[in-house]
């Protein structure tokens, strides 16, 4: 028994002393620049780090990043169709307890088109309730 325990030790101490690596000062270097610090506040020395994300009110720019379904939105490109925040309409916000599916907010724990999730349709003589279609 204690020659088992023996080998595990070691085993152990041999598999620790071999997956670790030899820490030098390059790979402990930043890659970016830290951000300068101002007399008052602290700002980025980069100009713009999202450029990528604004569209400026240009929704060609939400179609060729994000699809047809997408405009443009307090310069971000937004899903008008499943957006919470954006239902339908720029700064249009479901309220609590609503799910925006396809541009309209639905309660979807009582809606019978869109039933526990978007587009999930009740059959005829159906009702939603709690979310679960024909809840009894």
């Amino acid at each position: 028994m204690k020659a088992m325990i023996f080998i595990v030790v070691i085993s152990m101490a041999l598999g620790v002393s071999l997956s670790s690596k030899n820490v030098n000062e390059e790979a402990m270097k930043p890659l970016k620049e830290k951000r300068v610090i101002d007399r008052f506040l602290a700002y980025s020395t980069e100009k713009n780090p999202r450029a990528a994300d604004h569209c400026r009110k240009d929704n060609e720019v939400c179609y060729m990043l994000e699809g047809k379904n997408s405009t443009c939105c307090n310069n971000k490109c937004e899903d008008l169709d499943y957006d919470n925040k954006n239902c339908g309409a720029c700064k249009n916000k479901c309220k609590y307890g609503e799910t925006c599916c396809r541009g309209e907010c639905v309660n979807v724990a009582y809606d019978k088109r869109h039933c526990g999730k978007c587009n999930n349709r009740c059959t005829h003589g159906c009702y939603c309730i709690y979310g679960l279609c024909d809840y009894a």
